[in-house]
């Protein structure tokens, strides 16, 4: 056994003998690296620990033992990827086991670690989101196109919750070739965008004063490109004249934001979730929130209620008298 490998404390002589066997089994045999092997050592440590503390041997251990081993971990703390990982440890231990005829079955198989919680999704505050939206980059005051090109995008990724892609597949008009394509369009008129979503499914999307205005002003300058005859039809063009693309999007919105003084750079898909958790925020509609993202089930749209939870949870900390603890 290399000196990297961590001792199994605890362990009769019989199963320190086997976890040796099997750590030279995946250093040699399977020429696992020296690091992982060292994992492998500490996840088996961890399980001789436990066995002994239950009185038994490693050979004796059952899908059971295993489960309140898992939870023991679980309720110290440890994250359900972490657990994860060592239960992968234990059932290659346990599998090779199996091959080498010492259990007749592997306690590990079926024993699977708790599911992490989804990450909350990364929204503005309400305060920096209008920041965002009512910025104007005074450094780019000689480049009206520019500025009102951003200006719309900013007001669209927000105020519509539309996911980059969407936002780039927009066409400036509706069209028989935006059909055939799959691609969206705005309809100022009817202060609306069609939207190509995800698996090809179309959604309308009310735009609001805000957004009505900032895409008025975009497409009333946006034909000065000299090379605007190249975007066949496309809402967001650069300068030469082609469709913007979502990298671009994310390096002029992460470029506005910073300049906007706000502390986070920000992306598109935050602007989404601003869009969503805002409205949740001020309406409480959740069906409502999930036909405007274009969402399939509501499952996905309810994550958004934690968001809200978190504000409320904010407001309360900042405001309620019971909130604080009294000082000495």
């Amino acid at each position: 056994m290399s000196n990297d490998a961590a001792p199994t404390v605890g362990a009769a002589p019989a199963d320190a003998a086997l976890v040796e066997r099997y750590l030279e089994h995946v250093r040699v045999e399977r020429r696992l690296a020296a690091r992982t092997v060292t994992l492998y050592s500490l996840d088996l440590a961890k399980l001789a620990e436990f066995a002994a503390a239950a009185g038994m041997g490693l050979l004796a251990v059952q899908p059971a033992h295993v489960r309140r081993w898992v939870a023991q971990m679980h309720a110290g703390g440890r994250s359900g990827r972490g657990i994860a990982l060592v239960l992968s440890g234990w059932r290659g231990f346990y599998a090779w086991l199996g091959r080498e005829g010492r259990v007749a079955a592997n306690p590990v198989q079926d024993v699977r670690a708790p599911r992490q919680p989804r990450p909350l999704p990364k929204a503005l505050g309400v305060d920096d989101a209008v920041r965002l939206a009512d910025f104007h980059a005074d450094g780019e005051a000689s480049d009206p196109w520019l500025e009102a090109r951003d200006a719309a995008l900013v007001e669209l990724l927000y105020g519509s919750g539309l996911r980059v892609g969407e936002v780039v597949g927009l066409d400036a008009v509706a069209s028989d070739a935006a059909l055939r394509a799959g691609r969206g369009w705005v309809d100022l008129p009817a202060a609306e965008v069609q939207v190509q979503g995800k698996g090809g499914k179309r959604r309308s999307v009310p735009l609001g004063q805000a957004a009505l205005a900032a895409l008025a002003q975009w497409l009333a300058v946006r034909g000065q490109c000299p090379q605007a005859a190249r975007a066949q039809g496309a809402l967001f063009i650069g300068r030469h004249g082609t469709r913007l693309s979502a990298q671009s999007i994310w390096q002029r919105l992460r470029r506005r934001s910073l300049q906007a003084g706000l502390a986070t750079p920000v992306h598109p898909h935050m602007l989404r979730h601003s869009f969503a958790s805002h409205l949740l925020q001020s309406s409480g509609d959740l069906r409502a929130v999930q036909e405007l993202l274009g969402h399939a089930s509501i499952g996905t749209t309810q994550v958004y209620t934690r968001l809200d939870f978190q504000h409320l949870a904010k407001a309360y900390d900042a405001a309620h008298p019971r909130a604080h603890r009294k000082k000495d």
